[in-house]
């Protein structure tokens, strides 16, 4: 069975990307060849992977842990839906899970 996410670019472009259960949503996007930083390879080092969860699956992911909450601190444009995509991992409960890229600076 295949799964997907939607990534709203830096463009406002939407893509469905298919997802692989087990791999981060950075991974995906990065794969996917879209253009998201990654700068730590997802060690959650940086805020480069941040993204904006759509507000129907925020309650449906894990809340960030303190590593994150630290990265994202440092983030810019921060929202209530900011999230490390590297520290999000893909289940098929996240199926069909739209996200947006957050401003690059």
């Amino acid at each position: 069975m295949s799964h997907t996410i939607k990534v709203i670019d830096h463009d406002g472009k939407e893509h469905q990307l298919d997802a692989t259960v087990g791999f981060s949503i950075m991974e995906i996007i990065r794969d996917a060849g879209l253009d998201i930083e990654a700068i730590c390879g997802g060690c959650c080092a940086c805020a480069t992977c941040h993204c904006y969860i759509g507000e129907e699956w925020i309650d449906k992911i894990s809340t960030p842990d303190d590593d994150e909450e630290s990265m994202l601190d440092q983030a810019f444009d921060i929202k209530k839906n900011s999230r490390l995509s590297c520290q999000i991992p893909f289940s098929e409960e996240l199926d069909g899970i739209t996200l947006t890229l957050a401003p690059k600076f």
